[in-house]
Parts: structure tokens; C-alpha cells; sequence
């Protein structure tokens, strides 16, 4: 059988090497660079029968350069691993005249197979045409918690909608876990309540899928540091920080800020790498 070769886009390069390592499948030689105009050009420069092409989406041009990468292997067997899919959070018509941008980016992918990792909206796994799995890392962040040094921590999702990761990741970091009330009225503007939690005295770890402008968790710890929590760490699975937003995270009171790498930032300290070469030695 033809040797597997990973294909590391140009956003997830350390991702890549990090699969590579624990899968023993060496990375494909791939030329990434630009034309005068702002163009995207690729060229894979070896032959390749087998690909794992791991690239997260999480700006327009990764879009694009998904779908050279998949046109450059058209003849080859082909997996795909987005561990950030851009655009999950456009899944539906909240007006008329709006696209379904998640959909439409869906219905561009065709592979043998794809897999992405905790996709913020289920809808969208329903727009692939393609064999797709989606990919639980809530583990990996449960394993993380674990190490550090809390003092009957809790730890608490800025909504419902996170709920169920929050729930995951106590279960494996041995801890109490809750959820707080949102309204949103903006992409900046949230109004946030947590009248049923009890965190007096105890260290709090807010957790989110996403985590972008930053508005809900700043809002979270105002609330959460009157309430008499402790020290207040935060984490995500995928670091978007939009703009400063980090630095307004660190300012409103966190004393830590963590995530994975299917974004790669200064703050992901946690991979996914295990995650996803298990999927792959599972499949292959």
C-alpha cells in the first residue's frame, strides 16, 4: 500500500509536524507563496497517492487554499482534518437575502473523508457531501485543568450552549461544574447572569468552544468577581481573539488564558494532535 503523506496547510503547520510525530508519517514537500497581485499559489513537489491534508479555516484565504490543496491531490486518496472550521457559527438564514455560508463552503470540500473538531453548530455536518466525523478535544482540556494548582475549582460556561463541554471537561478534571444565562444584543454586547452558581471563595475556570471578541467572558468575570471568586482562568478550544481581545481578557481579571492548537496562538498550550492521529490511525 502507498505511503500516507501528511499535508500541513499553511495554517496549521505545527498541528501538522505534531501529527507527524505521533503518527510516523513523514510531511509532504509543499511550496506556499504569493503572486504580486495578493494570489494564492501552491505546488506539492513530490507525488503523493495518500493524503492527510490538515488545514483550519480560519480566514477567507485558508478557504482557498483548502481547495488548492484538494485540486493539486485530485488523483490521490484524500483526508481532510479542519480543526477549525470557519464559518460554523453562519449555519442558518437569520434574514432574508443572507447566504448559509457555512453550507456553502461545506458543499465546496469533497474528500474520502473529513474530519473537524468540536464544530461550534451540528447543523453544519449535515452540509458535507462527504463522509465527515466531528472530533471531541474536551478531554484534552479536562487533562489540562487537572494540572493546575485550584482550590476547589468549579469550572462554568458562559451559557448554556457550552453546557455540555463544560459538563465533559469537569468530569475529567474531577470538579464541579455550571452554567451561566446569556443574552446577546451584539456581537460585543452581552448581558450575562449567574444568580444559581455559588463561587465564593473558590477558583473558576470559564470555558467556551470559541472564543472571538472576547465580549462574553469579560463579562463573565466582572460578574463571576463580584461574586467572590478566586483567582479566574479561562479556556477555549478555539482561540479566534479577534483584534486585542486577548488583551482585554487579561485586563477584565484572568490570571491565565488557555486553548488548543487548531488555532495556532500564543495561548494554545493544549493539542489536539492526539485527537486527531487517533481518528487517522483509526480510518487508515
Amino acid at each position: 500500500m502507498s505511503e500516507i503523506k501528511i499535508i500541513a496547510g499553511p495554517s496549521s503547520q505545527v498541528l501538522s509536524k505534531r501529527v507527524s510525530d505521533l503518527t510516523g508519517w513523514s510531511m509532504a514537500d509543499v511550496e506556499y507563496r504569493k503572486f504580486p497581485d495578493g494570489e494564492s499559489y501552491l505546488r506539492i513537489r513530490e507525488e503523493v497517492e495518500r493524503a492527510v491534508i490538515i488545514q483550519s479555516t480560519r480566514r477567507d484565504e485558508d478557504i482557498i487554499v483548502l481547495l488548492q490543496l484538494l485540486d493539486a491531490c485530485e488523483d490521490a486518496e484524500k483526508h481532510v482534518i479542519i480543526p477549525y472550521f470557519g464559518y460554523a457559527r453562519q449555519d442558518r438564514r437569520f434574514r432574508s437575502g443572507e447566504p448559509i455560508s457555512s453550507r456553502v463552503i461545506a458543499s465546496l470540500i469533497d474528500a474520502d473523508s473529513i474530519a473537524v473538531i468540536n464544530i461550534h453548530s451540528k447543523e453544519v455536518l449535515g452540509y458535507f457531501s462527504s463522509p465527515i466525523r466531528e472530533l471531541d478535544a474536551s478531554e484534552e482540556l479536562g487533562k489540562y485543568v487537572k494540572t493546575m494548582e485550584f482550590q476547589n475549582p468549579v469550572i462554568i460556561s458562559p451559557d448554556y450552549g457550552a453546557i455540555e463541554l463544560a459538563k465533559k471537561i469537569s468530569e475529567v478534571a474531577g470538579c464541579d461544574h455550571g452554567a451561566m444565562k446569556k443574552e446577546r444584543f451584539g456581537d460585543e454586547d452581552v448581558r450575562i447572569s449567574a444568580d444559581d452558581i455559588e463561587v465564593k471563595g473558590r477558583d473558576v475556570v470559564i470555558v467556551d468552544d470559541i472564543i472571538s471578541t472576547g465580549g462574553t467572558i469579560r463579562e463573565a468575570i466582572s460578574i463571576l468577581r463580584k461574586k467572590g471568586a478566586k483567582r479566574i482562568a479561562v479556556g477555549c478550544i478555539h482561540p479566534v481573539l479577534a483584534g486585542d481581545s486577548l488583551s482585554k481578557i487579561y485586563r477584565s481579571g484572568a490570571y491565565e488564558v488557555f486553548a488548543t492548537d487548531t488555532i495556532e496562538t500564543p495561548v494554545s498550550v493544549i493539542s489536539v494532535s492526539r485527537v486527531i492521529a487517533s481518528h487517522l490511525r483509526e480510518i487508515l
